[in-house]
């Protein structure tokens, strides 16, 4: 992950819910214990591109040595239960101009949700509009859990407005690949940007999909009984996106090799279309190198054959023109080289 190498000062907003003047506000993390300990309500505590204080300050707060370890290296996504607290590693889109992803990092107690991260990301954007809304103040007793499903639920609308572009631009190229009347020469490069973008996607939403699902096996005990709707609700959402993902990959794939097919196709009529032409001509060719040479020989001042230099001898050398010319015809036609 290139973001995990850079070199940056390290951000920490906190936000509580029900006080405004926690809505935002960026907070060092030596005043971070203090601020949460008098906080009433949810709690979210947003670090960006943690260094040493911040790992101690995880550290200080219980969470297992092994989670906060994945927030500094390029960990798998995962959905874990340690002792006293869920910890969940997700891949979302990071904020550049490029399909990319980074890892979110999350920690999850009773009323509390630790994101840790190493770049902007629009879905973390998005989630932070949700956390002033009423729907969250309404939902506080359902605990960070409830933060939790909705972080996710943000992650996956980001993608959804991500691939709503993708459908059209699919179809798009399929109408030009199957254009008869104009080439376009840049069109395999963009088939072959679509499918990189669409397999970046893939490994957000793939991982994603199969996180939630494992959090949801009874046997994991990750969720509560009074979020199972809600996790039930973004289940069915990851489990379309992934189709949708899926099925764009396929259409993509069918439309790339469309086209390379087109392309080998027209490659080959071109080279029929070329071999014809040299077949021509080597057929002239070979025809003219009989008369050429017969015209040769007979032009010189001297008799050659019983030829002279009256009328009769320049009919006789037309005659053998002609009947070289048929034998090597007739011979070509033999071999069926001019029906080919």
């Amino acid at each position: 992950m290139g973001a995990l190498g850079r070199s940056t000062m390290a951000t920490i907003t906190l936000r509580v819910s029900g006080d405004s003047a926690k809505h935002g506000e960026e907070i060092a993390v030596a005043d971070l214990s203090a601020a949460l300990d008098a906080a009433e309500g949810l709690a979210w505590v947003d670090i960006r591109n943690p260094d040493a204080d911040e790992r101690k300050w995880l550290l200080t707060q219980g969470y297992h040595e092994m989670a906060v370890e994945d927030c500094f290296k390029e960990p798998v996504p995962k959905a874990y239960v340690y002792d006293n607290h869920r910890f969940v590693v997700v891949r979302p889109r990071d904020a550049d101009r490029e399909i990319d992803t980074e890892f979110l990092c999350v920690f999850v107690t009773e009323d509390l949700l630790v994101t840790v991260r190493h770049s902007a990301m629009p879905a973390v954007k998005n989630f932070a509009r949700r956390f002033g809304s009423k729907k969250i103040q309404r939902r506080v007793a359902l605990g960070a859990e409830y933060l939790l499903y909705e972080m996710l639920d943000a992650i996956a609308d980001d993608w959804y407005r991500i691939l709503g572009g993708y459908s059209e631009r699919i179809d798009e190229l399929e109408d030009r690949v199957f254009d008869p009347n104009v080439r376009h020469p840049d069109l395999l490069q963009e088939l072959h940007e679509l499918k990189q973008d669409l397999r970046e996607i893939s490994k957000s939403v793939t991982p994603l999909h199969d996180v939630v699902s494992r959090m949801m096996r009874p046997d994991q005990e990750y969720i509560t009984e009074s979020c199972t709707m809600y996790w039930q609700d973004i289940f069915d959402v990851l489990d379309k996106l992934k189709n949708d993902v899926e099925s764009y990959n396929a259409g993509a794939a069918s439309t790339r090799d469309t086209y390379l097919s087109q392309s080998t196709m027209r490659l080959a009529e071109t080279q029929a279309e070329a071999n014809d032409v040299i077949r021509i001509l080597t057929i002239l060719a070979t025809l003219m190198f009989p008369i050429t040479a017969i015209a040769s020989i007979f032009g010189m001042n001297i008799e050659v054959f019983g030829a002279s230099n009256e009328m009769f001898g320049f009919t006789e050398i037309l005659v053998l023109m002609g009947v070289t010319s048929t034998l090597i015809l007739g011979f070509f036609y033999y071999r069926g080289w001019l029906s080919r």
